[in-house]
């Protein structure tokens, strides 16, 4: 599921970069538009992710089923949102703002495969009956973000 959804994310992020540059660079700014930006972003935002469940319903019902109501809430989530946005702040050009969504996308599929792991992993696990529930699952949320500032750390030249 975490695969599956993550695909998605990535589907909707690199499409989503495609779309709204051009329409950032040749019609929001050409006409003066850009405070029009968050909202002409979410719009596109949502007609790819409904465009992705048309998809999934028909071609696969059993992800589309495991998914659930996790997958129109991708229209919400803010990396996709965010992505697009960072894309014309950054000035980045096409290419790069594709490239940028993907690997943001990548780094989605990351994390939620790490958190849907350690999940599995809390619940076949014996730690005191304190922490059952949702704080073992924020203690755990912490450290992994611990692990993940880490690669804020490293300078690649």
């Amino acid at each position: 599921t975490a695969m599956g959804m993550s695909a998605a994310v990535i589907f909707v992020m690199v499409l989503s970069t495609a779309v709204t540059y051009p329409i950032q660079r040749f019609v929001l700014e050409a006409l003066g538009l850009e405070y029009l930006q968050t909202v002409v972003f979410i719009l596109i935002i949502a007609a790819l992710v409904q465009l992705i469940e048309i998809a999934l319903r028909k071609y696969m019902p059993a992800l589309h089923a495991a998914l659930g109501v996790y997958l129109p809430l991708i229209t919400t989530n803010c990396a996709v949102l965010g992505v697009a946005i960072l894309n014309v702040d950054n000035g980045f050009n096409f290419i790069q703002s594709v490239t940028y969504g993907a690997m943001s996308g990548v780094g989605f599929l990351l994390a939620i495969t790490i958190f849907a792991s350690l999940r599995e992993r809390i619940e076949f696990c014996e730690y005191p009956r304190c922490f059952e529930g949702f704080p073992i699952a924020l203690i755990s949320a912490g450290l992994i973000a611990l692990a993940f500032m880490g690669f804020s750390g490293l300078k690649i030249w």
